[in-house]
């Protein structure tokens, strides 16, 4: 047959597709802005028929119906990282959370350790060869492709066809669903005046020819607005946001001098509007490869200059970094925090930054403890961190002793929380107050 002719063959209805999920099966889906929605819409309408299924994804930015109190029994959500859609399952504990390194969820399917049943991915329509691209989120999919037992193929026309090593043939799907429907959009949330101070001194550490690496939250897409007097910048991270369109357009991120993949901005998957998948559709200028490659930390620290900007909960006064709970409560996810955190620290003049507001609940606590909350997760540990930067400062804590450290992030701590932080250091042993303390 040729790839028209199989892939009229393997052409079914979303229901029909969704058909071949059995009680006690895993189901895999796309995630981020590509989730596949007809097909998830039609695995929640057979909610009467089947028991015991799980669902695993990062993050979405669906509805995640299957999540509900009252399909507890059916569907079971088993998160690699946690969105707002799904937190509150999984603190109830009607859905699970896996802690792992972004760079290493892929292994989970190859080897085994996580079989797949099926897997539903949301692609392009095919290109005159019989290609379609996996859109905006390469991340993670290729392995899943390959584990499962069934492979689903949502073919959205309204999907960005983006470059790089991500693409799938019809041979690949077992049935083929085509769908219409905008992506599902990422806003940046809220931004204050203490992300803009964060930012801005940020900012002031990143040289020209910096390679970027920036996160979710408000501190790391806010700083791309105070980076246009910079030259050379370029990127490679496990996403990006609507920020960089307007640092490309206008030559501040032209990937130059880049020492890995010069010339193209290198990520997993991207997050943003319509505006940002416009973008990257067809540019030749981005590429999206799988997440274990660009969160490798060996890959990552072959960019010179590798500035990684991620954001924290809480840290302790020894450097400890919880970024993924409120103490025992899963919040988020580890991510690619630590990937990007060790790859940085071994790239050539690269910038390891861990951002954190100093205080939380509109100033009634301090982010910076003398310990972290009874069960909260240790994501980035004191031996990683290197820059800790609030909006009253940077504290540098790689190769210091715990006085030193404990001494630079009161520092860096609210005042009204400083006094407060030196009589528990003190009670704890970290340093005694006759040590000279910093400005």
């Amino acid at each position: 047959m040729t790839w028209k002719e199989l892939y009229r063959s393997k052409l079914v209805s979303a229901d029909q597709a969704m058909r071949v999920v059995r009680s006690g099966d895993t189901v895999f889906l796309h995630q981020g802005c590509s989730e596949p929605e007809a097909c998830v819409a039609a695995l929640v309408r057979r909610a009467g028929e089947l028991r015991d299924v799980t669902i695993v994804h990062m993050m979405t930015y669906g509805t995640a119906e299957y999540t509900k109190p009252e399909y507890e029994g059916i569907f079971r959500h088993n998160a690699f990282f946690i969105g707002a859609n799904v937190r509150q399952a999984v603190q109830d504990a009607r859905a699970d959370y896996v802690p792992i390194f972004l760079h290493e969820i892929e292994g989970l399917f190859e080897s085994g350790q996580m079989p797949l049943d099926v897997a539903v991915i949301q692609c392009t329509p095919p290109d005159e060869h019989g290609y379609m691209s996996l859109g905006a989120g390469v991340d993670i999919n290729f392995a899943a492709i390959r584990a499962a037992r069934h492979v689903i193929f949502e073919v959205n026309d309204q999907a960005p066809r983006t470059l790089g090593n991500s693409f799938v043939h019809v041979r690949q799907a077992d049935r083929i669903v085509e769908a219409s429907y905008p992506l599902a959009e990422h806003h940046t949330g809220e931004v204050e005046d203490v992300h803009r101070q964060i930012a801005r001194r940020i900012a002031e550490m990143v040289p020209d020819g910096a390679t970027l690496q920036t996160g979710i939250g408000a501190v790391p897409e806010t700083l791309l607005t105070y980076l246009k007097n910079h030259k050379d910048l370029g990127i490679h991270s496990e996403m990006f946001s609507d920020g960089v369109i307007d640092l490309m357009e206008c030559g501040v991120i032209n990937n130059a001098r880049k020492t890995l993949h010069p010339y193209k901005a290198i990520a997993g998957f991207v997050l943003g509007t319509k505006r940002l998948f416009d973008f990257i559709h067809n540019n030749p200028a981005i590429e999206l490869h799988p997440t274990s490659y660009v969160n490798n930390p060996f890959v990552i620290a072959q960019n010179d200059r590798m500035v990684a900007v991620n954001a924290a909960l809480e840290i302790d006064l020894t450097g400890q970094v919880c970024s993924d709970s409120i103490g025992p409560k899963p919040y988020s996810g580890i991510g690619g925090q630590v990937d990007f955190i060790r790859g940085a620290a071994h790239s050539k003049g690269g910038l390891p930054i861990i951002t954190i507001c100093s205080t939380a609940r509109n100033g009634s606590i301090s982010r910076i403890v003398p310990a972290l909350k009874p069960g909260a997760g240790v994501v980035t540990s004191r031996g990683d961190v290197h820059y800790v930067v609030s909006e009253y400062g940077v504290a540098y804590l790689h190769g210091k002793n715990i006085r030193q450290r404990a001494e630079a992030l009161i520092a860096i701590a609210h005042p009204n929380y400083r006094e407060e932080l030196i009589r528990a250091a003190e009670q704890m042993g970290l340093f005694r107050r006759s040590a000279a303390l910093p400005a």
